[in-house]
């Protein structure tokens, strides 16, 4: 843990948690170079890094706790994944806010919040905001069926989507990838391995207590923001201050139509397939015959059955705020 002295009054306290595993390590040298800036600006820090699955949110929990009521920042050094952590970690304490500087291979939070692509220009746009009002966005809150809650910012997936996320986060290509900035490319050959042999089921998706019935079945993607999957543009009417949740359930998709489904994803085109339904609302429950997996955010966090709701304004950042 490393602290300095700030020029800055009223500066509020900021921590850093830090994945050092983040793109195959070279989230570390993101963090050197931000070090550096700090210590140039003076600016007082705390930095905590990530030893395991799991432990940013015990790290942001324990920031929680240990500031009581008292305003903190928290700008998380890492992937989608880190951030999901963290997310988990302070949901409920709105006295805590965070900031995020993307230094891992999906980074569709970046995206989908606009927040800058190169990490250094991220952290200084997440610094100049410290001291202004935070923009209030919404989230999503899961919950299984053994009642374990969930808190999301970009997306939920049922089904195909969560096989390939939880399979690309196990992978040791993956890694190899990461160390020449390529990791996104083992979703691609994930998804086009693995398609043909995912077994598709029945799925009741009720929305808004209305109930919507699709037969065979491949994902069913809950989305806060447009982006997931390291860029594909599963719902790019999505929005992350209307406090609704866009529901995209693919189902009916020939092996050979899906090759379009998944070229057309990366720029909104996959909505004009018929197999292709999209859905709007805050309450969703997810219902299959057979059980799906589930991600969150990319991270796998379990099976279906699951229900969903929004939470809007519920998340503080440090972002400029985000217009409709």
């Amino acid at each position: 843990m490393r602290s300095n002295k700030s020029e800055e009054e009223g500066m509020k306290q900021l921590y850093f948690i830090i994945n050092p595993q983040a793109k195959s390590g070279s989230s570390m040298k993101i963090w050197d170079e931000i070090r550096k800036e700090l210590e140039l600006r003076s600016i007082q820090f705390k930095s905590l890094f990530t030893e395991h699955r799991g432990h940013a949110t015990m790290l942001a929990q324990s920031i929680g706790r240990k500031q009581g009521g008292e305003e903190a920042i928290i700008i998380v050094v890492g992937g989608d994944g880190t951030f999901h952590e963290v997310l988990n970690g302070v949901a409920g304490n709105s006295h805590v806010r965070l900031g995020f500087v993307p230094a891992g291979s999906g980074n569709d939070f970046r995206r989908g919040f606009r927040i800058p692509k190169n990490p250094i220009s991220a952290f200084r746009y997440a610094i100049e905001r410290i001291m202004e009002p935070p923009a209030l966005v919404d989230t999503g809150k899961m919950v299984d069926c053994h009642e374990k809650e969930t808190h999301f910012v970009n997306s939920i997936g049922a089904g195909f989507d969560a096989l390939i996320s939880k399979e690309a986060n196990e992978s040791r290509l993956k890694k190899r990838l990461n160390k020449i900035s390529l990791g996104n490319l083992v979703y691609a050959y994930l998804v086009l391995k693995r398609v043909s042999s995912f077994r598709r089921t029945k799925v009741t998706v009720v929305v808004d207590g209305v109930p919507h019935h699709f037969e065979d079945t491949l994902f069913v993607c809950v989305s806060n923001q447009p982006y997931y999957g390291g860029g594909m543009r599963i719902s790019p009417k999505a929005s992350v201050i209307d406090g609704m949740l866009n529901i995209t359930v693919v189902h009916q998709l020939s092996g050979i139509k899906f090759l379009f489904f998944f070229i057309t994803v990366f720029w909104g085109g996959h909505l004009r397939f018929k197999e292709v339904k999209n859905l709007i609302g805050t309450e969703i429950s997810i219902e299959t015959e057979e059980p799906f997996p589930v991600h969150a955010d990319g991270e796998y966090v379990g099976e279906t059955p699951i229900t969903i709701h929004t939470n809007s304004k519920a998340l503080p950042l440090l972002i400029k705020e985000i217009e409709s």
